[in-house]
């Protein structure tokens, strides 16, 4: 279908009661539910949307981006206050901009930033669960500090591949790899410290970000050394590492575009 009108949307979202964003007819995901409201709001299904990324089931969004391929024309504000008014409490549009047919939202994603919350050394409250993944045992954070730092670099990430094939093309680029405190984030029922792990990419492989976090938790539970870490880096094996992080603590923290305004 041809369409005439292009916009990308910037929107939120807690993810823990979503199967992912892709859509799926026997499961709530976050696009299946950007689809039903635009539905609702346009009366028909003239209408698509891509998403910027897919993510995992119960993984959350600070910043999102999806296109919305339609033929109506859409005043910002009026749109903005229209979509939120009919999506649920857990999505949230931000912003809208009109792009133009040639934009291609998959190659103009220069980088994606992802932070996973975490406290250890202490059960969280229940409230928590959504966001701030519970780790009982105290973590070396230092030597975890460590670890993220032989990330930094060009690698081959075959082992941090759910689902590695031959063929494919392991090697990925991390430009920032960190574990620092907490501070954007803050509930009355959080711990009183948590702690975030940090990564920058262009992109990433499926479940990258939670294997790399599985590793480094084992890494601060004494699981496994610094050098064992560094081997898996090394991808003679085909076999993905064992440790994978649960997703309901990862979010999309920030993805940056490279736009062609029409």
């Amino acid at each position: 279908m041809n369409y005439s009108r292009f916009y990308l949307f910037q929107i939120q979202f807690l993810g823990y009661r979503y199967h992912g964003w892709l859509q799926h007819r026997e499961m709530k995901t976050v696009q299946g539910m950007i689809n039903k409201t635009c539905a609702f709001i346009f009366g028909h299904q003239q209408f698509k949307t891509l998403g910027c990324s897919r993510t995992d089931a119960k993984v959350s969004a600070e910043q999102y981006v999806f296109e919305l391929f339609c033929h109506e024309q859409l005043e910002k504000q009026t749109a903005i206050k229209l979509f939120n008014q009919n999506l649920p409490n857990d999505i949230r549009v931000l912003d809208i901009e009109e792009t133009n047919q040639t934009f291609n939202l998959i190659q103009a994603v220069e980088q994606k930033e992802y932070r996973y919350l975490f406290a250890h050394g202490i059960k969280n409250h229940p409230f928590a669960a959504s966001t701030v993944m519970s780790i009982d045992e105290p973590l070396d954070i230092e030597l975890m500090q460590r670890g993220c730092a032989l990330f930094v670099g060009e690698h081959n990430f075959r082992r941090y591949c759910a689902e590695p094939t031959p063929g494919k093309n392991y090697i990925r680029h991390v430009e920032h790899c960190s574990i620092e405190r907490n501070t954007f984030y803050h509930a009355d029922f959080f711990p009183n410290q948590t702690w975030f792990f940090n990564v920058i990419a262009k992109g990433f492989l499926r479940y990258q970000v939670r294997l790399m976090m599985g590793q480094l938790i084992a890494l601060g539970k004494g699981k496994i050394t610094l050098d064992e870490l560094k081997k898996t880096l090394e991808g003679e094996s085909e076999i993905p590492v064992r440790e994978i992080a649960p997703s309901s603590g990862l979010i999309l923290f920030k993805v940056k575009l490279k736009i062609n305004k029409p």
